[in-house]
């Protein structure tokens, strides 16, 4: 007795494997889309602002007439190319490399200044809240964290603004160019506003600006803004108040520059190097 073979049916709900593949990264793609909505705008900005001013002082590329997102929740929009790029654009106090083309400084004419400024900022300076030294470019007045800023924080101190003023006010009609400076310690930040050590410095360094220029009537082309993060400090980060020094924002009253006329390698022509 010979049994016949039945007939396999074929499936007809192989297309749900499929289906289920497509719906899965279809998913996916949406919730890529979703993620990259959540970006913060603000943050991005900061970054863009940050990584644009330090490649100009760099001499990377040229200031740009873009405008750039805001630093801050009550910072305005600044222009790349206000803050121009003032030579040499290391932090005072950095190693530099001696040439025939190095700046000379006449800090000699700086004394009567710093005279001054430790006159108005007494008080200051016996609270350890302001420092003022010679450095390699000028000279340095130091705004320590513990009297103008909070921890963590780019916003002035309502009860700095007087310091500040004060400062502002002696420097305003004086011939010199300011470069501010942000620092921070080696402790590790992140918030909601900031995610590291390089956005927190840069944002102090342009809040200053901004209130130069804002409140005191500073011309931008007489200020450059720089941010180093916990790289350039002026003390031993192991111990408390070493970290507490390093908090701070320089600014850098820079000296009057002679450049020297320097041949150039390649076609042996004397170039110009800056003002006189």
């Amino acid at each position: 007795m010979i049994r016949k073979k039945q007939a396999r049916h074929a499936s007809h709900e192989r297309w749900l494997v499929s289906y289920a593949d497509f719906i899965t990264l279809l998913f996916a793609f949406f919730v890529v889309l979703y993620a990259s909505s959540q970006v913060d705008k603000r943050r991005v900005g900061q970054i863009a602002v940050a990584i644009q001013v330090a490649f100009q002082q760099m001499g990377v590329f040229p200031p740009s007439g873009a405008s750039n997102p805001p630093v801050a929740a009550n910072a305005i929009q600044f222009q790349v190319d206000q803050l121009r790029q003032v030579q040499p654009v290391l932090p005072c106090g950095a190693p530099r490399v001696n040439g025939a083309d190095a700046p000379v400084f006449a800090t000699e004419d700086l004394s009567d200044l710093r005279k001054q400024l430790q006159e108005a900022l007494a008080e200051e300076i016996a609270r350890n809240e302001v420092s003022i030294r010679i450095g390699p470019d000028g000279l340095v007045v130091s705004l320590r964290e513990a009297g103008f800023f909070d921890s963590g924080s780019a916003q002035v101190h309502p009860q700095a603004q007087s310091a500040l003023s004060r400062i502002a006010l002696l420097l305003k009609n004086q011939r010199y160019r300011l470069r501010i400076e942000g620092h921070t310690d080696n402790v590790p930040i992140h918030n909601e506003q900031f995610a590291s050590n390089w956005e927190l410095s840069t944002a102090r360094a342009i809040e200053i600006v901004r209130l130069f220029i804002t409140q005191y009537g500073y011309t931008p082309d007489r200020l450059a803004v720089a941010g180093y993060g916990e790289f350039y400090p002026v003390s031993d980060n192991a111990t408390p108040d070493g970290r507490r020094n390093n908090r701070r924002v320089d600014v850098v009253i820079l000296a009057e520059i002679k450049h020297r006329e320097t041949s150039n390698p390649i076609s042996g022509r004397s170039t110009w190097n800056g003002p006189e």
